[in-house]
């Protein structure tokens, strides 16, 4: 069931970063949810633990998670020479 949780956690996180990122563009799935579950575990953790937070689930790592997808899907970008509009 936490793998369930967790998958579900990574692709809204993706979707709100895809979402930020290009607005009006058709959701691409599995780049969304590889963004959303990279950039929650780096961002979400990173900004939890500068909050002071620890490992628990609070807004400032929720926060995090979106805009460490928003990096991952600029940098995804980036690499992938696409358009980011």
């Amino acid at each position: 069931m936490l793998i369930l949780t967790i998958l579900v956690f990574g692709m809204f996180i993706g979707w709100l970063a895809q979402l930020v990122v290009s607005p009006g563009r058709r959701p691409d799935w599995p780049r969304d949810l590889v963004a959303g579950l990279v950039g929650s575990f780096v961002g979400g953790m990173a900004i939890s633990l500068l909050a002071g937070d620890g490992l628990e689930i609070r807004p400032s790592g929720i926060i995090g998670s979106v805009l460490g997808a928003i990096a991952v899907l600029f940098a995804w970008r980036a690499i992938a020479g696409e358009p980011t509009t």
